[in-house]
């Protein structure tokens, strides 16, 4: 959907250094106190206002997820990328988030760089270096010498420890498919049934299954596009069946449990629900955009309710102190009201048998 040198970028983000020092490390974690409130959100225009701040600000999460089109960068020229990035940095509601809590971050598209990009963008190398320095990653990351932006963070101690997992959808993905004439109710692609064709790759697929025997109560899966949605038309994993049932697959047969999906990208926000296809009912949260918004929300047969097409940004909220914590999957509209809401107990995502 739409949307000078390293020193310039890193000036873009200095005010991001204070996250050095409230970054996760698997090693600390255990002395965390735990998670209680995450917010996350997607599809910030950067020439636009942004007033979504001041309430994602209100809310005060200890944790901000970005899951994608951070920026609308769409370009080849990486000159055009920083500026659209510093413009970012500038927005007072951003530089606020950044110093009061944590921030970590995928991208979708337009970060990327190109419209429903995947592996053809010619720049990939050259956005990678640009969006990790921006988000202040470390020089030793593993982000910065293998291929692709995937990563995943622990917090908190290890009875009541979350797993963030954010992946990467662009690095690898092969082109889409889609229609000869766009239809009026939703997007122009269509699943791809071959085989072969690419979402994650084969070494974040590796990775991926390794991360799950990570021990975690709760697993946060960020996904730049939605996960469950049935066939919007747009970028999705429906577009890509034989990864989706590989996901299904890795997921049943690692037994990880507390597993549930962010998503981003559509212009809307939804709560999707899958069942019958994993060990236990998979959540899909959708939460977007922080200012972009589309006519229309696509038909999906595995959504909850309804979906809401305006300003927006997502909520898991946690409560530890019950036998058995509850979690809420919310999404939150610009002056503070909820939109969607559902209160899962962690006994709920637990494998069976």
């Amino acid at each position: 959907m739409d949307g000078v040198s390293r020193r310039a970028v890193l000036a873009g983000g200095a005010a991001m250094a204070s996250l050095a020092a409230l970054a996760p490390l698997a090693g600390h974690a255990k002395s965390e106190p735990p998670l209680t409130r995450i917010a996350f959100g997607s599809c910030a225009k950067q020439d636009k206002e942004q007033p979504i701040w001041d309430t994602v600000n209100a809310y005060a999460p200890e944790l901000f997820i970005f899951l994608g089109d951070n920026i609308y960068g769409d370009t080849e020229d990486m000159a055009v990328l920083r500026a659209k990035y510093a413009q970012l940095a500038a927005k007072p509601g951003f530089q606020k988030l950044k110093a009061s809590s944590r921030v970590i971050a995928t991208w979708d598209d337009h970060d990327y760089g190109v419209n429903d990009g995947g592996a053809e963008y010619r720049k990939k190398q050259e956005s990678k270096d640009m969006f990790l320095d921006f988000w202040n990653e470390p020089a030793d990351s593993p982000r910065r010498v293998r291929e692709g932006i995937y990563t995943s963070y622990l917090f908190g101690p290890p009875d009541r420890r979350v797993q963030v997992i954010l992946l990467d959808l662009r690095w690898w993905r092969t082109p889409l498919l889609g229609y000869n004439v766009l239809p009026e109710d939703r997007g122009p692609y269509i699943p791809n049934p071959d085989p072969a064709a690419v979402f994650m790759g084969e070494a974040q697929w590796a990775w991926f299954e390794n991360e799950l025997k990570q021990p975690a109560a709760i697993r946060l899966i960020g996904t730049s596009t939605q996960f469950l949605a049935d066939n919007p038309g747009w970028e999705a994993w429906v577009q890509f069946p034989h990864e989706f049932r590989r996901m299904l697959a890795v997921l049943t047969r690692s037994r990880a449990n507390g597993v549930l999906f962010l998503s981003g990208d559509t212009h809307y926000t939804e709560l999707s629900r899958l069942e019958g296809q994993s060990p236990y009912p998979l959540y899909d949260m959708t939460s977007s955009g922080l200012t972009e918004t589309w006519p229309y929300v696509a038909p999906n047969r595995n959504r909850i309710g309804e979906g809401f097409s305006q300003p927006n940004f997502g909520v898991v909220q946690i409560d530890w102190t019950p036998s058995d914590p509850r979690i809420l999957l919310s999404s939150r509209s610009l002056d503070g009201g909820t939109l969607i809401s559902r209160e899962i107990k962690l006994s709920e995502l637990q494998s069976r048998g």
